[in-house]
């Protein structure tokens, strides 16, 4: 079966991607290794930071309205904390924005772009099929899989995550960066309101993150060196707790766990060449970031809301799988993944550097850019994508 787009990936990057292309004359294939995505009992471990740039995409391929509003958590303000308690403290007010961002569970949206993909009728979905070979033609690529059919395509993109499958069978290559630390994360409920605040500490045992919930509840994200992840991982519930709260200095009161703690690598990924002839890469198959800035996921979607406003003003004789068209992706994207990737591997190595005055210098750093309302709203504006 011939189509004009295969998109290798069921994330929340290959989803969006084909709900931003609901509207064109495309013809498309969406293969996914796994099961649909589905809704967890209680509140889901893994959420996300999402930008208002990354909101204002959502709303634009129809996403953001069907979201519960009762499941979203608006970030009113954040205040960073350096390890000699120089501070950082960033409002939405100040920056002239209504919110500097959203916190949302990860099956909730991806939940939901699922039910918007099921419903377009230029979407075919391969669901539990893997991808077995895929051959270049001079003008199509042909992708078999496990069920043995084969697709004709002009365009593929690999939307199949940091071990992409893709990139690796296009000969594209990737350079991979172990940190040595984990992300542990879980889910509290606090004794005071966080008042839509979200928190971030540097310090001397890695990044730790109180991001706001819907109530009195919040997500921690602690990115730490890979012995004391697991110290946390093998505490119990009230123990967890009770530690989370202490390296916060209490400033919620009294912390109960409400999802069990889980843990997963921190890597940073570089993609020199994010396309090749007839494919693309989005999301995590194209980079990979620190967690400490939030962005991983707001990269993906930018990458296919750019990838999708270019095919959809693609005139139909022209090929969206030629590699001239496809660089006109890499050089719209290039930016602001090389400089998400760079400023969080510095400030991560930053923080983690020990040699005599460094402390110091960083932290008189933060104070001195906390004096500066200009520089502060520029930092902001930039982080929220509202430059």
């Amino acid at each position: 079966m011939h189509f004009d787009l295969v998109i290798v990936g069921g994330g929340l990057a290959g989803l969006s991607l084909a709900c931003a292309l609901r509207d064109t004359r495309l013809k498309i294939a969406l293969v996914e290794t796994s099961l649909p995505p589905a809704r967890p009992a209680g509140w889901d471990t893994r959420i996300y930071a999402i930008t208002p740039a990354s909101a204002s995409f959502l709303t634009r391929i129809g996403a953001w309205k069907h979201l519960d509003p009762e499941r979203l958590c608006a970030i009113h303000a954040m205040k960073v904390v350096g390890d000699g308690g120089a501070r950082l403290d960033f409002s939405a007010y100040e920056t002239g924005v209504s919110e500097l961002g959203w916190i949302i569970e990860s099956s909730l949206i991806s939940c939901e772009l699922w039910e918007s993909v099921k419903r377009q009728s230029n979407v075919h979905l391969h669901f539990r099929e893997s991808p077995c070979s895929l051959e270049f033609q001079r003008d199509s690529a042909v992708l078999k899989l496990s069920s043995g059919e084969a697709l004709t395509t002009t365009l593929v993109v690999g939307a199949d995550g940091r071990e992409s499958w893709i990139r690796q069978t296009a000969g594209l290559s990737a350079t991979s960066s172990a940190y040595d630390e984990m992300g542990v994360v879980a889910n509290f409920a606090c004794e005071k309101p966080h008042r839509n605040i979200a928190r971030q500490w540097f310090r001397p045992d890695g990044v730790l993150a109180w991001l706001p919930l819907p109530g009195d509840r919040v997500s921690m994200v602690w990115s730490t060196p890979d012995a004391q992840a697991q110290d946390l991982l093998n505490l119990s519930g009230a123990e967890l707790a009770l530690r989370v709260g202490e390296a916060g200095n209490h400033e919620l009161g009294t912390l109960d766990l409400l999802t069990p703690a889980a843990a997963f690598p921190l890597r940073l990924m570089r993609v020199p060449q994010t396309i090749a002839p007839r494919v693309a890469l989005i999301g995590d198959a194209a980079h990979g970031i620190h967690p400490l800035s939030g962005h991983g996921i707001n990269l993906g979607f930018q990458d296919a809301r750019e990838l999708s406003g270019l095919l959809a003003a693609t005139p139909d004789w022209e090929d969206i799988g030629s590699e001239r068209l496809l660089r006109r992706y890499q050089r719209a994207r290039k930016e602001e993944t090389v400089l998400m990737q760079t400023t969080t591997h510095a400030l991560h190595h930053l923080f983690r550097e020990t040699l005599p005055g460094v402390k110091t210098l960083r932290n008189a750093g933060m104070t001195l850019t906390n004096k500066l309302p200009a520089a502060k709203s520029l930092l902001a504006r930039y982080a929220i994508g509202s430059l």
